[in-house]
């Protein structure tokens, strides 16, 4: 029976073609697009009224940015390692890596939420001004992405072991997963350095 190390160099994509699902690919082509207007609007916004939007950067918690930026990538990481696994044909560890990445992402919900929280106790809600108006609603579709993201993880966990799928099949679904899940990641790096770290005045 010809071992999974010798198949691993059959479980890789061509250089011509991207991993995973051209269907998934579609998808999040479509949705940076979609934040690019969001984050075009912002700035727009942003030049007209620079001393608002400075005020208002300054009442967030780089903490809180950075923390969730950190668990991300993190995550990401992890879910990078689980489809090289993959590749190799090596499903199981692969499933354990996305175990992992999925352990490693859900303190983002928790920070988030308490992000939020904080947020709220002090007043800032999503009428507060234009920029709050913008945070909430930048980090709740973000959020909303995230929460689909780690039902990804847990479905492919499933799809890692099931020896019924084609192996090529399994890959293919865990690399379109991963790249959903680095998305999510590249939104937020987005989202932190424009919300928390860009000066506006």
């Amino acid at each position: 029976m010809t071992t999974l190390a010798a198949n691993a160099p059959h479980l890789s994509a061509s250089p011509a073609e991207l991993p995973g699902d051209s269907g998934v690919w579609f998808f999040i082509v479509a949705d940076m697009c979609a934040f690019a207007v969001f984050f075009l609007v912002f700035m727009v916004g942003r030049a007209a009224d620079p001393a608002l939007y400075e005020a208002s950067r300054q009442m967030l918690d780089l903490r809180f940015g950075l923390a969730n930026t950190l668990i991300l990538l993190t995550s990401g990481a992890l879910m990078a390692q689980a489809a090289r696994d993959a590749r190799r044909g090596a499903f199981q560890r692969a499933r354990q890596m996305m175990i992992a990445a999925l352990i490693a992402g859900l303190p983002f919900g928790l920070s988030k939420a308490l992000e939020w929280q904080a947020k709220f106790a002090h007043g800032l809600t999503l009428t507060t001004n234009e920029f709050f108006t913008y945070y909430f609603v930048f980090t709740g579709i973000h959020f909303l992405h995230f929460a689909i993201g780690l039902v990804v993880l847990i479905m492919l966990q499933k799809v890692a072991v099931d020896d019924r799928m084609p192996t090529a099949t399994r890959l293919r679904w865990i690399e379109a997963g991963g790249a959903y899940w680095h998305m999510v990641d590249l939104l937020w790096i987005v989202l932190f350095a424009m919300l928390y770290l860009l000066r506006a005045a």
